[in-house]
């Protein structure tokens, strides 16, 4: 009993593990679309050139 509690403990975490992964996946692809929209998205302010964003 107790090695198939532990296989099904370890594959309940490697689940949870490849889900994080994934929408780790999924925000990192968000953050990089949003920061290349910063190089294209330009106003210009006050004469100068730059960047919709602070940072």
């Amino acid at each position: 009993m107790g090695p198939l509690l532990l296989v099904l403990l370890l594959a309940l975490l490697l689940f949870g593990a490849g889900f994080a992964l994934k929408a780790l996946w999924w925000i990192a692809v968000i953050v990089l679309v949003v920061w290349l929209l910063g190089f294209v998205v330009r106003p210009t302010t006050g004469g100068r050139r730059g960047r919709w964003y602070r940072w």
